[in-house]
C-alpha cells in the first residue's frame, strides 16, 4: 500500500513541477540568447542623450541605439532586443541576478567594479561636472567643504566626493531627474555628475550652470556577469564595438546625440 502511494506521489510530482519535460541545455549566455533569439539589456530611461523615454513611450538614445545594433549584429534584427529599465543604484544587481543579460546603462569602468562585473571595450568617455545654480559663487570643489552636495546612488561621483571633500554633506537620490529637482528646490548647493548626463539640465534650463572643469575622466562600457558563461558573449559584444570605431559609425552616433568629444 505504501509503495503504491509513494509511486504515485513520485508521478505527480513529475507532472505538476515539470520535471517530466526535456530541459533545453546551453553552453553559455551567447549559446542562450541565440537559441531563444533574444537578448535582454538593461538600459536607463533618466540619462538623456543616453537612455531615456521619447513622446511615444519608446526607449531612446545613444545608449539604446549601441544595444539595437548589437541586437542586428546577433540576429539580423533590433527585434529580438528586449529593453529592461534600471537605476545606477539597481543595475549590477539586476545584472548579477540574471534579470539582464547585460548593461548598456551608462555605466563607467572602475576598479571596484570590474572585481565583481567584466567589461566591453569603452564605447565613450565621460567627465564629472558640476552644476550649479546660475547665480552661485562657488567656482571650485574645494568650496564645497561644509556644503550640501546632491549625488546619484550607485554613481562613481559617490564615491570620489566622500573621499576628497572634508566635511561635505552628501545627499543622494535614486534618479538624476530626482537629484535635478532637489537642487532645483534648493535643497542642497550643487549637483555632481557625468557631464553628459547634466546636459540636458542646462540646456533647458537657464537657471543652472556647469563650472567648465572636470574632476575627471570615466569610460563607459557594457557590463557583464563576470562568469564564464559571460565569455563568448563579451568577446562577441567588443568584435561588434570595434567594428563601429573603426568604421566611423560610434563617431555617427554621437554627433547624432550631440555627445561628440
Amino acid at each position: 500500500m505504501y509503495k503504491k502511494i509513494l509511486l504515485l506521489v513520485i508521478f505527480l510530482s513529475f507532472i505538476f513541477c515539470g520535471c517530466g519535460k526535456k530541459q533545453e541545455k546551453f553552453t553559455d549566455d551567447l549559446d542562450r540568447i541565440l537559441k531563444q533569439n533574444k537578448l535582454v539589456v538593461g538600459v536607463r530611461t533618466d540619462t538623456m542623450p543616453f537612455g531615456f523615454k521619447d513622446k511615444n513611450g519608446n526607449h531612446a538614445g545613444y545608449d539604446i541605439d549601441i544595444a539595437n545594433i548589437i541586437g542586428e549584429a546577433l540576429f539580423g534584427n533590433q527585434k529580438s532586443v528586449q529593453f529592461v529599465p534600471v537605476t545606477a543604484s539597481d543595475r549590477i544587481r539586476k545584472l548579477i541576478t540574471h534579470e539582464v543579460d547585460m548593461l548598456v546603462a551608462t555605466i563607467s569602468i572602475t576598479e571596484p567594479r570590474e572585481r565583481i562585473l567584466d567589461f566591453s571595450v569603452p564605447y565613450y568617455a565621460a567627465g564629472q561636472a558640476m552644476m550649479l545654480p546660475a547665480g552661485s559663487d562657488i567656482i571650485s570643489l574645494r568650496e564645497l567643504s561644509g556644503r550640501k552636495v546632491i549625488i546619484v546612488y550607485g554613481s562613481t561621483s559617490e564615491r570620489s566626493i566622500r573621499t576628497g571633500i572634508p566635511n561635505v554633506n552628501v545627499i543622494g537620490y535614486r534618479t538624476y531627474d530626482e537629484a535635478y529637482n532637489a537642487l532645483k528646490n534648493g535643497h542642497a548647493d550643487a549637483l555632481i555628475a557625468d557631464d553628459t548626463l547634466l546636459y540636458r539640465y542646462v540646456l533647458n534650463d537657464k537657471n543652472f550652470k556647469l563650472l567648465p572643469k572636470r574632476y575627471s575622466k570615466e569610460y563607459y562600457a557594457i557590463a557583464f556577469r563576470k562568469d564564464e558563461s559571460s565569455q563568448r558573449l563579451q568577446i562577441r559584444v567588443n568584435s561588434i564595438l570595434q567594428s563601429l570605431q573603426t568604421s566611423g559609425r560610434l563617431n555617427r552616433l554621437q554627433e547624432k546625440w550631440g555627445i561628440a568629444n
